[in-house]
């Protein structure tokens, strides 16, 4: 075993929690994955993290892991540690990192978890090598983490990354935030999700082949469900996604221009399963972003895929350690 430096990376969700043994050149050595107690509430989360952590070094003892990080799909304070808010595990004012710590007599750091997502993309992953980047992640909703000039920028009040509440069409649909035409009401999986319901509602004989895939009941229609039917050359299919696409294009070119990256990363659920999106967006970016900040741009996929958050969980505490 390398004698490197070993950390605990978490990715802690509403549905399962994922704990993985990481070193300091990004190699995943073993995880260990429990759905998540979340109606059992705070403590025996708590619970579950430390008795899989403690598993997990059980079955590697003769690696000593000299930190805990983990991403949390939540608002985070950064000074002290403190969750605000995680509406997926139903929490308020938690804490999260003072409590593990006492539990585990280690080193413990939290990020949130798109954060800390695109600290792996960036330290191991696509971003590798590279000090100006932005990471665009699309799954159910959109987050991203964005890198400049070598700093991970974390905002006032430790929320930069939000870039799915973007405003991107002021009269758009209304978003879960409140607001109207936000990036994820236009191109997150669960708008996906409710535009092509609401295609198949106006027009059922252009929908039969979304309404076969999901068992002909339109509220199972999903972004899955419009990948499989792209699969099968279906119209209306295509057409969802060209919209995404055009919505994604919209949303790329805006963060480019702000903060012209050398490298702009997109992965999430989205992106794995309609691969092809990476080409249009790649080309919009480019045909539509301001020529000066596109000179040097490189258009990527996440390279990590569904390891970026345990990944990089680890990679911020190891980063927070040297600070």
């Amino acid at each position: 075993m390398s004698t490197n430096q070993w950390a605990i990376g978490i990715d802690l969700g509403g549905s399962k929690i994922e704990v993985a043994l990481v070193n300091s050149s990004g190699f995943l050595h073993d995880r260990l994955r429990v759905p998540t107690q979340t109606k059992q509430g705070y403590k025996s989360i708590l619970e579950q993290i430390t008795h899989t952590i403690h598993q997990l070094c059980d079955k590697n003892a003769d690696t000593v892991p000299s930190a805990v990080g983990i991403g949390i799909p939540g608002q985070i304070s950064r000074s002290s540690g403190i969750v605000h808010y995680a509406p997926n595990l139903n929490w308020h004012e938690v804490k999260l990192e003072d409590d593990l710590s006492a539990m585990l007599h280690k080193h413990v750091r939290i990020c949130n978890d798109v954060r800390a997502a695109t600290w792996g993309e960036w330290l191991y992953g696509a971003g590798k090598s590279c000090n100006d980047i932005v990471c665009i992640f699309i799954g159910t909703g959109i987050g991203g983490g964005i890198v400049s000039d070598g700093h991970m920028l974390a905002g006032c009040n430790n929320t930069a990354g939000e870039i799915g509440h973007m405003t991107i069409d002021l009269h758009g649909p209304e978003c879960h935030c409140g607001n109207k035409g936000c990036f994820e009401a236009l191109a997150g999986g669960w708008a996906v999700a409710r535009d092509a319901q609401e295609m198949v509602k106006t027009d059922m004989k252009s929908g039969k082949i979304l309404l076969a895939i999901a068992g002909n009941e339109i509220s199972r229609i999903t972004a899955k469900t419009v990948s499989e039917a792209a699969s099968k050359n279906d119209t209306l299919a295509k057409k969802i996604i060209d919209n995404l696409a055009d919505a994604l294009i919209a949303g790329s070119t805006a963060l480019v221009n702000a903060y012209a990256p050398c490298r702009l990363i997109l992965g999430g659920g989205i992106m794995e399963g309609m691969p092809q999106l990476l080409v249009s967006i790649e080309k919009g970016v480019k045909k539509y972003s301001l020529k000066a900040a596109t000179e040097n741009l490189k258009v990527l996929p996440a390279k990590l895929h569904n390891d970026s958050g345990v990944i990089g969980a680890a990679a911020f505490a190891m980063h927070q350690m040297k600070t």
